[in-house]
Formats: C-alpha cells, sequence, structure tokens
C-alpha cells in the first residue's frame, strides 16, 4: 500500500461478529483495490449466510442488555464514538480515499458529516416520547414508542461511512442493535468504523459487520431471518424492490433510500452565478457518485447559451486524478465497469444527436477514469434523461415555460432531490409544491445534513434519515388501555 496511518489498527481485514474479529468459516477473502491506481489495498475477509446468522443471533442476545440502560447512557456511549471518529478523521478519509477514489477534501467531509448523525441521534435518543389519549370513561389510553429489534442494514459504496452512520446512530439510539453488510467496494472504512465503536465503549453484538461477495447469501439471510424485524438499505431500485418483495414472507419492517433522477431547474430570473455554482456542485462531488446528484440540467431558453458557456468555462478548470494528490479536484469513478457504462450513455446520445461541449471521453490516468462531460442539444427521449447517470456527465436540456420545467421535471419514475434555482417567490412554491421529490433544494444544492429528514417518494424510496423523523423507523407504537380508574 502506498499509504501510511497514524493508527495502524483501525485497518482492519477480518469480519467484526459479537464485537470479535473473526475470519470467515470458508477462509475466503477478496481483494480490495484502489481505483485510481489498481494497487490492491488488502485482502478482506469474505462471509456468507452462516456467519450473518451468528452475528443476528449475537445482536438479538445484546438487545436486552443495551436496552435495559437509560437512554442517557446509550446517549454517552454514541458521543465517544462521535469523539473518536472526529479525533481519526485524518485517517479515516485516507482509506476512504484509498477505496472509493473520492478526494481527500470530499473524504474529510463525509467523516465530519457521519460523524453528525451520531451527534445528533446521541441526543435524539433521550427524546422518545409517547401520548396519554384522554378517554370519558374510567379508562387512559398509553402510547408507548420501543425498539423494534435487530435491523439488518446494507450500505452502498459511494459513502462508506456516513450511509453506516446514518443508519447506525438511530438504531442504536433508541436500543436496537445492527448488522450490517458495507459494500464489498469499500468495507475497510465501515470495519475502521466498528474498532471505533468498540473502543467506545459499545457492547459486543450491537453492531456486527459483515463484508462478503457472496451478497445473495449474506442479503437472502437478512431478509428471510425472523429474528430481523428490518431491513434497511441504501443503493439501486431494483436491488431495493427484490428486497422488499424477500422481505415479504416475514412481513419486515423496511426503508429504502434508491436510485434518483434529480433535475436543476433554473429559470430565466436566476441569479446565474449562483445557479452555476448550485450546478457544479450537485453534478460533479463525488464525480457524480452520489444519489442525489444533478442527472439532468433544465435551463429555460433565455438563458440557456449564458449558462452552458459559464458552466463550461468552470468545468475545463477541474483536475482529475489520484485523491491523494493536491491539485485534483475529481476522483475516479468506482470500476473500470462503471467508467464504461457512462461511456455508453455518452456515446449513445452522440449517435442520437448530442453535441459534446467538453470531455465525453474516458480519462487517461487510469481504466476508472472519466473526463467531466457536458451534453447539449439533447432531448427527453435519451437515456441520459432516463436514467440515472452516476458519473461525471451534464446533459443541459431546454425548457420554455413553467409548465415545461414542472412536466419534464416529473417525467421520471424517480422521486429523491431536485432543485430550483429562480427569485420569484410565487414559483419558488408553485414550484416546490408541483414536482413530485421528497427533497426540494431552492438557490440551494448543499440540502443535506443529520437535522433534515433524508429520502424519496415513488421509486426512490420510502422512509426517512435524519431529523426527528429518523427514529421513527427503528421504532414500533404500542397503545395500552388502562382501565378501572374509578376503582
Amino acid at each position: 500500500m502506498t499509504f501510511e496511518l497514524k493508527d495502524s489498527s483501525l485497518l482492519k481485514a477480518q469480519a467484526f461478529i459479537n464485537g470479535e474479529w473473526v475470519n470467515g468459516d470458508k477462509g475466503e477473502t477478496f481483494a480490495v483495490t484502489n481505483p485510481a491506481t489498481g494497487e490492491k489495498l488488502a485482502d478482506v475477509v469474505s462471509v456468507g449466510a452462516v456467519e450473518t446468522t451468528r452475528a443476528i443471533d449475537a445482536a438479538d442476545k445484546a438487545l436486552a442488555g443495551w436496552q435495559a440502560l437509560a437512554p442517557k447512557q446509550r446517549s454517552e456511549v454514541l458521543e465517544e464514538w462521535h469523539h473518536l471518529i472526529l479525533a481519526n478523521t485524518e485517517d479515516l478519509a485516507i482509506i476512504m480515499t484509498a477505496e472509493q477514489g473520492k478526494t481527500l477534501a470530499e473524504s474529510r467531509g463525509e467523516i465530519a458529516y457521519g460523524a453528525s448523525y451520531l451527534k445528533w441521534f446521541a441526543e435524539e435518543g433521550k427524546r422518545v416520547y409517547g401520548d396519554i389519549i384522554p378517554s370519558p370513561s374510567d379508562r387512559r389510553g398509553v402510547v408507548i414508542k420501543q425498539p423494534i429489534g435487530v435491523v439488518a442494514a446494507i450500505t452502498p459504496w459511494n459513502f462508506p461511512n456516513a450511509m453506516i452512520t446514518r443508519k447506525a446512530a438511530p438504531a442504536l439510539a433508541v436500543g436496537c442493535a445492527m448488522v450490517l453488510k458495507p459494500a464489498a467496494e469499500t468495507p475497510l472504512s465501515a470495519l475502521a468504523l466498528a474498532e471505533l465503536a468498540k473502543r467506545a465503549g459499545l457492547p459486543a453484538g450491537l453492531l456486527n459487520v459483515l463484508p462478503g461477495l457472496d451478497a445473495p447469501a449474506i442479503g437472502g439471510e437478512m431478509t428471510s431471518n425472523k429474528t430481523v424485524k428490518k431491513v434497511t438499505f441504501t443503493g439501486s431500485t431494483p436491488v431495493g424492490k427484490l428486497l422488499m418483495k424477500q422481505c415479504a414472507d416475514t412481513v419486515k419492517r423496511t426503508s429504502m433510500e434508491l436510485g434518483g433522477n434529480a433535475p436543476v431547474i433554473i429559470f430565466d430570473d436566476a441569479d446565474l452565478d449562483l445557479a452555476v455554482a448550485g450546478a457544479l456542485a450537485a453534478k460533479y462531488r463525488n464525480s457524480g457518485q452520489t444519489c442525489i446528484c444533478a442527472n439532468r440540467l433544465l435551463v429555460q431558453e433565455g438563458i440557456y447559451d449564458a449558462f452552458v458557456e459559464k458552466f463550461t468555462a468552470a468545468v475545463s478548470h477541474f483536475r482529475i486524478g489520484n485523491g491523494v494528490d493536491s491539485e485534483t479536484t475529481h476522483g475516479p469513478v468506482i470500476t473500470e465497469k462503471a467508467a464504461n457504462d457512462i461511456h455508453a450513455k455518452v456515446q449513445q446520445a452522440v449517435e442520437e444527436g448530442a453535441h459534446v461541449v467538453i470531455g465525453g471521453q474516458p480519462g487517461t490516468q487510469g481504466a476508472c477514469f472519466y473526463q467531466p462531460t457536458i451534453l447539449t442539444n439533447v432531448n427527453d427521449q435519451m437515456r441520459v434523461f432516463r436514467e440515472e447517470i452516476f458519473g461525471p456527465v451534464a446533459p443541459v436540456f431546454k425548457f420554455s415555460s413553467e409548465e415545461d420545467a414542472i412536466r419534464m421535471a416529473n417525467d421520471t419514475e424517480f422521486g429523491l432531490a431536485a432543485y430550483v434555482y429562480t427569485e420569484n417567490m410565487g414559483r419558488i412554491w408553485r414550484v416546490s409544491e408541483s414536482i413530485d421529490y421528497g427533497m426540494v433544494g431552492v438557490n440551494e444544492t448543499a440540502i443535506s445534513s443529520e437535522a433534515i429528514p433524508f429520502g424519496g417518494v415513488k421509486e426512490s424510496g420510502q422512509g426517512r434519515e435524519g431529523s426527528k423523523y429518523g427514529l421513527d423507523d427503528y421504532l414500533e407504537t404500542k397503545y395500552i388501555c388502562i382501565g378501572g380508574l374509578n376503582r
């Protein structure tokens, strides 16, 4: 490996089950590689269904003691985990950049973002309130909320730290236990988090991390095991649908944060410089590999040419390369296959009449690189309109009226995030209420934080993560009727 850590013990390659670092029963491993260089970072243990069952059993046994603690005591463990993550930010960022490819600056930002969920839910976990329902008779209705139990989580490679803490923090805060399968591309970040959780005093069994290549075996056990009461997943819509079907047989609770096809709607009256800056951030963050990335830039015809000119000038200053290099603004995409898929979409759009303003080719830096790209002369029949690109490609579409923009924005089965740029207050309300998305940023694309309810509608998922609403998916509501109060 070409990187060094201040604390080398954060680099783990075993599974984490019941508080112990263990090998898989079959002795199998898989290589984790750096997408920027192709270098092998580690041979990580690969587990399957049997180890998953063992982890679920450990989580179930750990529940009673964890739930018996006062919320403040659980909070203190999460606070310490938060502290240790921040104290080890640089090492965690180096690990993330090595296995995921994003720049060190972006990795550091994700570490802070991920830690913020632990801080937030350490406090929110103390505020799981119920209700008293009055009655005209000698009865009272009491509503309490209790932890759902063992939670299975499956997380993606694009945010290998924050997508874990966003799920683990609320679950642990209210008294649940978690069995986690991280993405095979980025298990090292998850394993480092588990090491810090152990150091923070999280009791054995409450967080289990199961790296592995056999996703069907691990996921199949998670969805079929009756001890698991909830499955939470962040990833593609097809996989989310499959998991929901598998969970139906045991009627598990599910929360799904799935695919997106985010529009950025820029009206003639928008602050053009603000819109350009917002679109740049929304489109090219993490080299276009975020679920709320701008997928379609919808620009009103009166400012279309001016926007494309300014947008292109800004993109021309991007520098792609290894994320550890200070001059790099954008790293590789996650795999060579991902780069090839992106190029196929671009080529098809060009064949159908799209014009490449800048980019449009694989990068020369390596097999996982793709040039930041802008496409014009695109239409709503192309794949780049219909499908999530998940790469550094910005198709810029033209619209004429407000109604036209709303129609184009809603012309998708997805509904995660959307962005609107306008100075017209009436239009802000009309458009925000008319577009079918779970989150809308107005004159802003940096919309995510631990304090907001993150999630989508339609085929972008169900449930919300973060904010006070983020506890709901890990709680059951129980009604207790107390009678005989007049005796």
